[in-house]
């Protein structure tokens, strides 16, 4: 028994003079009360609550002009920065140091979890809504830049998430930034910033400038995404020795198990979203046609359902009635500078 202690005592001391993690054994009192309190976790909790004041101010501004924005967005974009708490500040961090199944765990919340939480409350939609006309102008110049054009690219996001991911979990990297936390710390920026480029174009509801996709790419993407994580799991769940000095074959076969299970999940769970919205963007096109067609007057609904059968295209854009009323009366479609949307010349 003495050697078996006289070896963790030397991993402790190590992990300490590098700058890694006290190593901590599962209790539930420290599930419980061990939370993170060194600068980067303090950091991060104050970056939360600034991100958190925001968003419900501008929500709080909406509703002072009697607009309402949806309870589930704010819901979704709170749960969204509570979950990367979880991740760096919680005993979920406190237990990366000693078990393998932690640092999956963490690794979950910043980059399956956290990400298209976010998206889903589509910050960039709120923040066009109520801020200046100075922080729009940057914003949107921003988002149709040539830089964020290349930092979206679907493989600089592919290089981001999968590569960043596979050579820290199968090289010795993993170990190095154990034991060095603030290389950690920069590891998982870079995961969480990776995550949220490649879930946001998938799940969010925020308009995408470059690199839009319709549902059914949406959904194959995301259907494409689950097999280098499982392969990932599978690859670790096999392994023979330890992914890192300080955890053990078991917790590291344990950890691996868990990626290969919980990115399944995340793929079939990763559906729903998108295929509600879906659904729903298929209901309000349906909508605003019937509306449009209401508000047509009968003379010109007849001659309009005379002209969508000798030039069906027309029916792909939201005036697609008006439109087809000006091929039936004049043989073509107005230029811009003539076209009037909803006042037509009698």
């Amino acid at each position: 028994m003495t050697v078996p202690v006289l070896l963790t005592s030397a991993a402790t001391a190590s992990m300490r003079s590098m700058g890694g993690m006290r190593p901590v054994s599962f209790s539930w009192h420290a599930a419980l009360t061990d939370w993170q309190t060194g600068p980067f976790s303090l950091a991060t909790v104050l970056v939360l609550l600034a991100v958190a004041y925001w968003y419900l101010r501008a929500d709080w501004r909406l509703a002072g002009r009697g607009r309402r924005w949806p309870a589930r967005r704010t819901a979704s974009f709170m749960v969204g920065l509570f979950s990367i708490d979880l991740a760096v500040q919680s005993p979920v961090a406190t237990f990366t140091a000693s078990y393998f199944q932690a640092h999956v765990i963490q690794h979950l919340l910043l980059m399956v979890v956290a990400p298209p939480l976010l998206a889903l409350g589509a910050p960039s939609t709120l923040l066009l809504q109520t801020s200046t006309r100075r922080v729009k102008t940057l914003w949107l110049r921003v988002l149709k830049s040539r830089g964020f054009a290349l930092l979206t690219f679907p493989g600089t996001v592919f290089c981001l998430y999968f590569g960043v991911m596979f050579a820290f979990f199968l090289t010795s990297l993993i170990n190095t930034a154990m034991l060095n936390m603030w290389l950690m710390d920069v590891f998982n920026v870079v995961f969480f910033f990776g995550a949220t480029l490649y879930w946001w174009p998938l799940v969010g509801l925020d308009p995408i400038v470059h690199w839009r996709m319709g549902y059914g790419a949406r959904m194959l993407s995301i259907l494409l995404g689950g097999p280098p994580e499982v392969i990932l799991g599978l690859a670790i769940l096999s392994s023979s020795h330890p992914i890192a000095s300080m955890y053990s074959l078991a917790s590291t076969r344990a950890g691996g198990g868990m990626l290969w299970v919980a990115t399944e999940a995340s793929a079939l769970i990763g559906f729903v979203p998108v295929f509600l919205q879906w659904a729903r963007a298929d209901e309000r096109a349906a909508k605003r046609i019937d509306e449009r067609r209401a508000a047509t007057p009968a003379h010109v609904d007849n001659r309009v359902t005379t002209s969508v059968r000798t030039a069906p295209t027309l029916l792909n854009s939201d005036d697609e009635i008006w439109k087809a009323y000006w091929v039936t009366r004049t043989g073509a479609v107005p230029s811009a500078r003539e076209w009037v949307p909803n006042s037509p010349q009698e």
